[in-house]
């Protein structure tokens, strides 16, 4: 019986849970242990244990209870990171109304499809995006700020966080697996961003498999600075809470303080992103408690430099945990992401549908339990949600992944990002690897740039580093070229070569290729 097919994990993996049964347990078990520690750049540090964090969500929702949001309200969360955001995150829950949480970097224009899309009874954000929230919003829709703004900008009734809090009594809740929990909007690279919705089995999932895989205890503390609209960051927050840890919030990435807030808190794990890894490499780095740095592949040169174990996992908002994952007692391969996690099925086909093996590639196809294992659906957008999956129920990951000869595996690209070079298929990532082998630059991304006679070829954008900065520009790109020549097939050289001081961004500070693309005018000539 496969995992689709057991219709006992479905039904009573969570019955009677939910996320707040898991948060009351723990304000029975350990009210006093420190549940989230604040620690901004330019403030003092705070601190709430699980009794604090608990209380001061469950009177948020009262407050907002009385403002007339119910069971089943969305309830929109344009934040940065900070304690309010996971206040109302909690408050939500506890309340039954349902956070969407959106990036934060988004446009005006994005902002205004969340709002249309979603249709929200109440929205919270930042004083610093009230005017732009507010332009978004009809004035129907409740509007609570997290500090103090000029009102004359804002034609809408605005009220502060604080005056939110009430101590009237909570109705109780029924712990409810299916009940949905939250929503996340999708980056949206290639096309409108898709609102991916969890249920509470869904985000229980989420942070018990990570807590499995990563065998967290009560003892163990991990810092975030990821956005916490984003669903890596909550996946992180709920293994926390999964496991009764602790939780050290930064308001984003900082190189400079990385290390100093893993060393003063007792930090044990992190998750990362590629960008973080090579921001911190040359760093000074005083003792520490780190053991696991998580990332997209395994990275024996970060284990050796910050005396860590680097452990590798794949996942999408989707799926919420990991499906590919390395093992701390047997990590693999330099480069790769571990291998199949037991708790999903996976498939990797070939492009004529065949099973992929050892030594081959092939696009990844997971199976799991919608509502639990996979996430429930695109909220209101059945089409999309049809098309994720194929006709044997699969979800489409749209990732290509590479077998090894003994069985580890490899991310090679996003399907949208493989190149067809005259008939030859080319990995950006393949590309963008030699390039960084140069010394030579902070972040490298390949795009493919339509040409009138071999369809696509290689545009590199280059963001140099101190060392690159030594060269002029002319110098800098004849010494990539030159390496790509001796490193790689001559169809996969870039034709094109870009500096730039800064990418575009998407979640998770991904670069945004479509955008780069964009940028590029067609060769239409030699």
């Amino acid at each position: 019986m496969t995992l689709a097919e057991n219709s006992y994990s479905k039904f009573a993996l969570f019955r009677g849970m939910d996320v707040t049964w898991v948060l009351n347990q723990w304000v029975e078990r350990q009210p006093d242990k420190t549940f989230v520690i604040w620690a901004p750049f330019d403030k003092a540090v705070r601190k709430w244990t699980y009794a604090e964090l608990a209380d001061d969500a469950k009177r948020f929702a009262a407050g907002l209870k009385a403002r007339g949001v119910g069971l089943g309200d969305f309830v929109l969360m344009h934040l940065d990171n900070s304690p309010e955001f996971l206040i109302a995150w909690f408050g939500c829950a506890y309340l039954g109304a349902v956070p969407v949480t959106t990036n934060t970097r988004s446009a005006p224009e994005n902002i205004q499809y969340f709002v249309e899309v979603m249709q929200p009874v109440c929205v919270i954000t930042d004083p610093h995006y009230a005017e732009i929230v507010a332009d978004a919003c009809s004035d129907c829709i409740q509007m609570i700020v997290t500090g103090a703004i000029d009102k004359s900008a804002v034609t809408h009734s605005v009220e502060e966080f604080e005056q939110i809090f009430s101590h009237e009594a909570l109705p109780p809740l029924a712990h409810d697996p299916d009940r949905n929990f939250a929503i996340q909007f999708t980056s949206g690279t290639t096309s409108k961003p898709k609102p991916t919705l969890w249920t509470h089995a869904n985000a229980l999932w989420g942070g018990k498999a990570m807590a499995m895989n990563l065998r967290l205890r009560r003892e163990d503390i991990t810092l975030v600075y990821m956005p916490l609209f984003h669903a890596n960051a909550q996946i992180t927050l709920l293994s926390t809470l999964w496991s009764g840890g602790t939780l050290v919030v930064h308001p984003k990435f900082s190189a400079s303080r990385f290390w100093d807030t893993c060393a003063l808190h007792g930090v044990t794990w992190v998750s990362m992103i590629p960008f973080s890894f090579k921001a911190l490499k040359g760093r000074p780095v005083p003792e520490h408690k780190v053991r696991i740095l998580l990332g997209l592949e395994r990275l024996p040169d970060a284990e050796k430099e910050f005396g860590v174990q680097t452990l590798a996992l794949w996942g999408m908002t989707e799926t919420l945990a990991s499906c590919i994952v390395t093992d701390a007692d047997h990590p693999g391969p330099a480069g790769s992401m571990g291998r199949p996690s037991p708790l999903y099925e996976l498939e990797v086909r070939k492009p004529d549908g065949a099973l992929a093996g050892p030594g081959e590639q092939g696009r990844l196809y997971i199976r799991g339990v919608r509502g639990i294992s996979l996430f429930k659906e695109y909220y209101q957008n059945p089409q999309k949600t049809e098309e994720a999956f194929d006709d044997s129920g699969a979800l489409d990951t749209g990732d290509v992944v590479r077998i090894d000869e003994n069985g580890w595996m490899y991310f090679l690209n996003r399907d949208k990002d493989m190149l067809r070079v005259g008939g030859e298929n080319v990995a950006a990532l393949e590309i963008e690897t030699a390039i960084n082998d140069t010394g030579l630059v902070l972040e490298s991304a390949v795009v493919a740039q339509k040409h009138y006679m071999l369809g696509d070829v290689p545009a590199a954008f280059i963001r140099p580093n101190d060392a690159g900065n030594t060269l002029s520009k002319k110098e800098l790109e004849q010494k990539i070229i030159d390496h790509c020549i001796v490193t790689l097939a001559d169809f996969k050289v870039p034709k094109t070569v870009i500096f730039v001081e800064e990418f575009p961004r998407s979640t998770l500070d991904r670069i945004a290729k479509a955008k780069l693309r964009e940028s590029l005018p067609s060769i239409d000539s030699d």
